[in-house]
């Protein structure tokens, strides 16, 4: 019984490599076995905005604002504050002024 095991293993170990290096078909390109298209902003997200060091700020027009900061919007003043709702690590939000 011990060596019919260990011969199952060994056959098991064999066809698993086997599999894991198969050629690929002439139909297809490389190992590649699903192809799908992503669009290019995929590929290129993140890469022109920096990420912002603050870690407790608000931000607007990928620019961050601390506490207290004041911005003119369409018209409207939104100061950065604290949200007292929400418990985390960025727990600062635009609220209206005018």
């Amino acid at each position: 019984m011990r060596y019919i095991l260990i011969a199952l293993s060994g056959l098991l170990l064999c066809s698993a490599s086997a599999l894991a290096n198969r050629q690929p078909e002439n139909s297809r390109m490389g190992n590649t076995d699903v192809v799908v298209d992503m669009p290019p902003e995929v590929w290129t997200q993140g890469q022109n905005n920096q990420q912002s060091n603050c870690l407790q700020c608000c931000t607007y027009e990928n620019r961050s604002y601390s506490e207290g900061a004041v911005v003119k919007a369409e018209g409207v003043l939104l100061q950065c504050g604290r949200d007292e709702k929400v418990m985390g690590t960025n727990p600062l939000i635009w609220k209206i002024i005018k």
